[in-house]
């Protein structure tokens, strides 16, 4: 996993549900409007992932009154992120990465297993990146339920 103080290469497309509205960009770009905290998880419409998101949504006011912005990144599409954000009252920004290219710029993919079967995946994780994109904070071990507070903990310091 890459360490803070670094400047991850994220000039790749992405996919991304802003204000209800699909947007075709790079995550270079999306992360140039300021400061922003991104914090991944697999799947949509899981257990931990939506304890994650919602965690998030919970502490989205404070995060923003903190000067960061809030953006979830998720194998899914947009599609899929509409509708979940609809469901779960996400107001934040849903990025679709279906090939892990965030991850893989921050060196987070990792080795997983489900029911004894081991594949890749993004790490669960959360990154703090300051107005310039370069990497200040990362929470390497989320608390799926906990996600929001400890993000704004992890601001505090900042």
């Amino acid at each position: 996993m890459l360490t803070p103080g670094k400047k991850p290469k994220l000039g790749f497309k992405i996919s991304a549900l802003v204000d209800g509205k699909t947007l075709e960009t790079t995550f270079a770009k999306l992360i140039a409007e300021g400061p922003t905290v991104v914090s991944v998880w697999m799947r949509n419409h899981t257990s931990s992932c939506d304890k994650q998101s919602v965690a998030l949504a919970k502490h989205e006011k404070a995060i923003l009154k903190a000067g960061y912005r809030l953006i979830g990144i998720s194998r899914d599409s947009c599609g899929s992120h509409a509708k979940y954000a609809a469901k779960h009252g996400l107001n934040y920004t849903l990025v679709a990465d279906p090939d892990d290219l965030f991850s893989q710029a921050l060196d987070a993919i990792i080795e997983k297993s489900m029911y004894g079967k081991k594949y890749q995946g993004p790490a669960r994780a959360a990154y703090v990146f300051d107005a310039t994109g370069k990497l200040t904070s990362v929470i390497a071990k989320v608390d799926a339920a906990e996600h929001g507070r400890q993000v704004l903990d992890v601001l505090k310091n900042a």
